[in-house]
């Protein structure tokens, strides 16, 4: 489709074969960028004798959106940590592993419409500032010099982080892909989990369609499916599938000016830069869970009334294709990051509620650090599967999209 990246090269995936390899120090479920992310950093540590279980092509779950956002703009300090480490990485991509993802530096700009969002963002900024992230309030009229197709009707105030931006997904997974597989890491694609077997407090196979991998650790980074994979080993993986939508505008000419990520925070419609055109999207509050990953242009009216409101320019723009994904959205709309208490051999990384690819790089690296005892770069206790059990917190967000 317009926008999509080609699927990735046979150099980066064992084509499916017959039998997946008997034995595995580390079995990664789930071929994803967070997959391809925990594979890349182990392997690129020394750990050897890895395998990625994916039972479609790599990428080809949520993954595959056509563009995905990076940014470091959150309220909760965690947050803000995992995307400032992850932007870093994505800015040396070309270097290590070795690609080009596209990288566009056009900066986030969310527009705010009341005074409760105003002085939110700028609690959110004062933060923000002091863990070295250079996003600031704007006002209304700046807001449109930086984006021409925003009105300045009704509009509050606006925040403004120009080092933020967005990427290829696709291309990230692939980048990822291929310098693991020259460090060895065999990815099992068409390859469906059955089962996980089980003796005590440890994970000691993975089972497939294809066969069965005994394994020394299990990694589950299986996205929307992860709670269907948690059941198999009697953990609890609080992920449900919701849909997103999004749509993307026939070539524009003249062409679009060049813009920042931008989003209307009150009704979630945003939209930037794709190839040619624009890409638009929105969280259609009307979606229910379920694995449906058919597009329908059921929400584009939604949409274009946000857009009459905002960027009136957009409302009747003609939409030449559309991709509809599913992002994997825990109670709370923080990611589960941790080891768990019932399997100790059993990690997982999951949940992200669409912040997974802008936070792949920074949990990557974590995952490698809980897998070799090391102590990690951020604590991530708090991002624990077993913060939902009776009695226990759960993470503050305020800047979900």
């Amino acid at each position: 489709m317009h926008g999509r990246d080609r699927p990735l090269s046979s150099s980066s995936v064992c084509a499916a074969r017959p039998t997946v390899p008997p034995a595995a120090d580390v079995v990664i479920v789930g071929g994803g960028v967070m997959g391809t992310s925990t594979a890349f950093h182990l392997a690129e540590a020394g750990v050897r004798n890895i395998v990625v279980v994916e039972r479609g092509d790599l990428g080809c779950g949520s993954s595959g959106k056509p563009i995905g956002g990076v940014r470091a703009h959150f309220s909760d300090p965690l947050n803000i940590a995992l995307g400032s480490r992850s932007l870093r990485a994505y800015q040396d991509f070309p270097h290590r592993p070795g690609a080009d993802i596209r990288l566009d530096t056009v900066g986030y700009l969310f527009l705010l419409t009341t005074d409760e969002q105003a002085a939110g963002f700028e609690e959110s900024v004062r933060t923000q500032n002091g863990l070295g992230v250079p996003s600031r309030m704007v006002t209304p009229e700046e807001a449109r010099r930086l984006c021409p197709y925003v009105t300045t009707e009704g509009l509050v105030a606006a925040v403004f982080s120009p080092t933020d931006g967005h990427a290829r997904p696709g291309l990230v997974v692939r980048g990822y892909a291929d310098a693991a597989a020259r460090s060895g890491v065999v990815f099992a694609t068409h390859t469906a989990v059955t089962g996980l077997g089980t003796s005590g407090d440890r994970v000691t196979a993975v089972h497939t369609d294809r066969g069965s991998i005994a394994c020394a650790t299990v990694v589950c980074t299986a996205g929307a499916w992860s709670r269907q994979v948690g059941d198999m080993a009697g953990i609890d993986l609080p992920v449900r599938p919701v849909r997103r939508q999004l749509a993307v505008t026939r070539p524009l000419a003249p062409p679009a000016p060049r813009i920042p990520f931008t989003i209307d925070f009150t009704s979630s419609a945003y939209f930037h830069n794709s190839d040619d055109g624009l890409l638009f999207g929105l969280a259609d509050p009307r979606e229910r869970d379920g694995f449906d990953t058919t597009w329908t242009p059921d929400w584009l009216p939604l949409f274009r009334g946000a857009a009459r409101r905002r960027a009136p320019a957009l409302a009747d723009m003609e939409i030449a294709d559309g991709w509809a994904g599913l992002y994997e959205v825990t109670p709370d709309h923080n990611a589960l990051i941790g080891r768990s208490g019932e399997l100790s051999n059993f990690l997982y990384a999951t949940g992200f509620s669409g912040h997974g690819f802008l936070q792949a790089p920074a949990v990557g690296e974590i995952v490698r650090d809980l897998y070799l005892d090391r102590t990690p770069f951020v604590d991530v206790s708090p991002l624990s599967a077993d913060r939902f059990r009776a009695g226990a917190g759960i993470r503050p967000e305020a800047h979900v999209v």
